[in-house]
């Protein structure tokens, strides 16, 4: 089958081009898993952390990708929840152990041994994986595969960091960064929390205006002074600086959620800036999202149908998935997704 390897990381700046087009044999699927032929999937923030070395694989080399869909091609022995040519997502939870104390109390994504679509095995930007059964996800009638696969990521987990925030309806909200997960953040809390205004960070005017099509409240640069302090902020970009903005205008008792796996090591100084009475004091929290959950992923994919909410991308086909994560690391401005195309519907 066609996919694209990561042989070893290293940075975008001393290899453009680190993931290699490769003919490797398809995978098989075990005792109650599925195989899925890919349709598409998205590329995410977190490829390029892979690709750059900031989160390490266990092992290389490794077919990337977590944003999936694609049909069942085939069941593994006692797989039975899916026939063949059922429409599937696979996300960034592979699996968990279903038997640790977190697991128990439905916090699954911090199971100690929970493995990652694309990361801990091989992923999407090939024309098969397998995952399974019971962490494939069915996707509702009426959404499109490209638009559906950053729902499965980007979407999913900007609903946990959502949740995380702790909102009233009413509570200013703030997003820093605007770009696959905040547009599918912002839909989300206007339709969950319609009284709450919602403040955009972005250090791109056309993000900035993007955010306002989408019916941001207000929008601003990263160190701009909102109209009112904020309940909640949630980030979901790779620097220090905008969370330290962030904690500024937090109001007293807000939370500041970071939505980021990792973060980049370019601006750590950053933190050498944090003053507990400027930014911590009066009860201010600071929440990281730590991966999701299959109850997250299914929960958005039912509120996405129900609000017919779509992630704004672009398609471009597999072979460009460099060229992708070349997007991502430009700094470029960022209008919502790249999604690979992968094989026709």
């Amino acid at each position: 089958m066609r996919a694209m390897l990561l042989r070893k990381p290293a940075p975008l700046a001393e290899r453009p081009r680190p993931l290699e087009a490769a003919e490797v044999p398809a995978p098989v699927p075990a005792a109650g898993e599925l195989l899925v032929q890919v349709s598409v999937c998205g590329v995410c923030r977190t490829d390029l952390d892979l690709a750059e070395g900031r989160l390490a694989a266990p092992a290389y080399p490794l077919i990337p990708g977590h944003q999936v869909v694609g049909r069942v091609a085939a069941a593994g022995p006692g797989a039975a929840a899916f026939r063949e040519g059922d429409r599937v997502g696979v996300a960034w939870i592979h699996s968990a152990c279903g038997r640790c104390r977190w697991c128990a109390a439905g916090f699954e994504n911090l199971c100690p041994g929970f493995r990652a679509t694309g990361c801990d095995v091989d992923g999407g930007y090939a024309e098969f994986l397998r995952v399974p059964e019971a962490f494939a996800h069915a996707i509702p009638a009426g959404l499109d595969d490209a638009a559906v696969a950053p729902l499965l990521c980007a979407g999913a987990v900007g609903w946990r960091a959502l949740r995380l925030a702790n909102l009233d309806d009413g509570e200013p909200l703030g997003l820093t960064g605007f770009g696959a997960s905040g547009h599918l953040v912002l839909q989300t809390a206007r339709h969950r929390y319609p009284r709450s205004p919602v403040y955009v960070f972005a250090r791109s005017p056309g993000e900035r205006e993007f955010a306002r099509q989408l019916g941001a409240d207000w929008t601003g640069d990263t160190a701009d002074a909102p109209p009112q302090p904020m309940m909640a902020v949630i980030d979901t970009t790779p620097a220090w600086k905008p969370d330290l903005a962030a904690l500024l205008h937090l109001a007293p008792g807000g939370r500041l959620v970071i939505n980021a796996i990792r973060k980049e090591a370019g601006d750590r100084d950053e933190l050498s800036r944090l003053d507990y009475a400027t930014h911590l004091w009066r009860e201010k929290e600071i929440k990281s999202v730590a991966n999701v959950t299959r109850a997250d992923v299914r929960e958005f994919l039912q509120a996405a149908a129900e609000l017919k909410l779509s992630a704004t991308h672009t398609e471009v086909p597999l072979d460009e998935a460099n060229e992708a994560l070349g997007w991502l690391r430009s700094g470029q401005a960022i209008r919502g997704s790249r999604v690979l195309r992968v094989a026709d519907d």
